[in-house]
């Protein structure tokens, strides 16, 4: 009894109470995005919304059970617990149901549930647990190649169901592993690969590797002064750039120019390499291996583009960066998310009274664009208020996250904060099209079961701590 009490007093009863009014929130917008006058009583289990409360009832049955166990055993059975999660991302590969294109689901009569939402618990608790060993060190190259492997691995079989939108949520560990004490200019150099994604987008692939081979020479020029040295390797370059294309010029064969250029390159970048290693040019020994990564890594953009990506994938990327027009195909429900949210204005149309959404004309409504509702109905004060909560929410875990004497706790709340920040960010994002609709949910809002209780296990473990959070172990 003196145990629960203790609970009860400890317990972030801030962070519970937001926790509850997002909930109550998301169950309300459920029913108004697919609200049915037949069957209007919103506990009506035939309806979406009635299966959402179903769902809630389990996520609190789940959040007094995370409560029942003492903290130190969530960093025990971290390993055991992400193994388990592996092996069902295995399974379900294997036995899995095919939901909308993706082979992600275990399917039990009407009951179905999908591993990918609670593999990121997991994999929260399995990189807390790694990097918070004592005298831990995060640049060492092994434990770099071990946390890799925690957040790809899940990652990789999850691209495997074709759930590509699950998998881009394991990028967000970057801002955990930044806390932890991964140098700044790795989280520099994570953003520059994201500009060079977009960049690539609306210049042609040739283009964009000169584009890189001279910001390399003018970064080289301006921390060096070597001018001549700097001639020596442009006219390495340009000897290397003329015997590729001289059978393009001269014997008229049709070779593409992009793979001439970026071959030429990265001649220049290794011969550049040998000889810094020579005269001990540091400088050259991050330019060059930069060069010939980010080579690579254009080349990898412009073959996944066009030999991996399903064409309705391309489509949507298109249409994302204004490439191209498509409100009929593959833009049609960011177009009509948008007309929903806008038609909104100020204070909304009033609760129920969303005629895009009583007609249907926004796909998936209660579940990937179940914020269109919310700003079609209660308009710009409505999605403000919710965008609020969710950052203050998300801030009141970095708070109590800091204030943890348990390395393994205090990186288990970035954690989880890192995981909200993402799909709220990228949710709202994709609904008024400044990201690509890769189909994550809205955290407390989206319907689903899997969802719930994933994010209800990330929050309440952490609260859990949290209420030990002078423990240490």
């Amino acid at each position: 009894m003196s145990k629960n009490k203790n609970i009860l007093v400890r317990i972030d009863w801030i962070t519970v109470i937001m926790y509850l009014i997002l909930v109550f929130f998301g169950w309300l917008n459920i029913y108004a995005a697919v609200y049915n006058e037949e069957h209007s009583s919103i506990m009506d289990l035939g309806q979406r919304y009635g299966s959402q409360m179903k769902w809630i009832i389990i996520a609190f049955a789940l959040m007094f059970l995370v409560f029942l166990v003492e903290s130190h055993i969530f960093a025990l059975l971290s390993y055991f617990i992400y193994g388990i999660m592996i092996f069902l991302l295995i399974a379900v590969l294997i036995f899995g149901e095919e939901v909308n294109g993706a082979r992600s689901w275990f399917e039990f009569g009407s009951f179905k549930v999908q591993p990918a939402e609670f593999a990121k618990f997991a994999t929260a608790l399995a990189l807390s647990k790694f990097l918070s060993q004592e005298n831990f060190k995060i640049m060492k190259l092994n434990n770099l190649i071990i946390i890799g492997t925690l957040i790809f691995l899940p990652a990789g079989l999850i691209v495997l169901q074709n759930d590509t939108g699950s998998a881009l949520v394991y990028i967000i560990f970057i801002l955990v592993l930044y806390r932890e004490g991964i140098p700044g200019y790795i989280l520099l150099l994570f953003f520059l690969l994201i500009l060079i994604f977009v960049i690539s987008f609306f210049i042609e692939f040739y283009a964009m590797l000169l584009v890189l081979f001279f910001i390399s020479v003018i970064a080289f020029v301006l921390f060096t002064r070597q001018y001549k040295l700097t001639l020596i390797g442009l006219s390495i370059f340009t000897g290397f750039l003329t015997v590729g294309i001289f059978p393009v010029l001269i014997l008229n064969m049709n070779i593409p120019i992009a793979p001439v250029i970026a071959i030429s390159i990265t001649a220049t970048a290794i011969i550049a390499l040998l000889y810094s290693l020579r005269k001990r040019i540091m400088i050259m020994f991050y330019i060059a291996p930069i060069l010939i990564a980010s080579v690579i890594y254009t080349f990898s953009i412009d073959y996944i583009f066009n030999n991996i990506l399903e064409p309705h994938q391309q489509t949507r990327i298109n249409v994302l960066f204004g490439i191209e027009k498509d409100l009929k195909g593959a833009g049609y429900n960011v177009h009509q998310s948008q007309i929903a949210i806008g038609s909104g204005g100020i204070t909304g149309k009033g609760f129920l009274q969303g005629t895009q959404t009583k007609l249907d004309f926004v796909p998936e409504q209660d579940t990937d664009f179940i914020f269109c509702t919310i700003g079609e109905e209660w308009g710009f004060l409505g999605t403000a208020s919710v965008i609020s909560l969710f950052v203050i929410f998300i801030l009141r875990i970095l708070f109590l996250a800091e204030r943890q004497r348990s390395a393994f706790s205090r990186i288990y709340g970035y954690s989880v904060a890192s995981i909200l920040f993402l799909h709220f960010s990228v949710n709202i994002a994709m609904t008024i099209g400044l990201a690509p609709v890769i189909g994550i949910p809205l955290p407390f809002f989206s319907y689903g079961g899997s969802s719930l209780w994933a994010f209800t296990f990330l929050v309440f473990t952490f609260l859990r701590l949290d209420v030990g959070r002078d423990e240490t172990f």
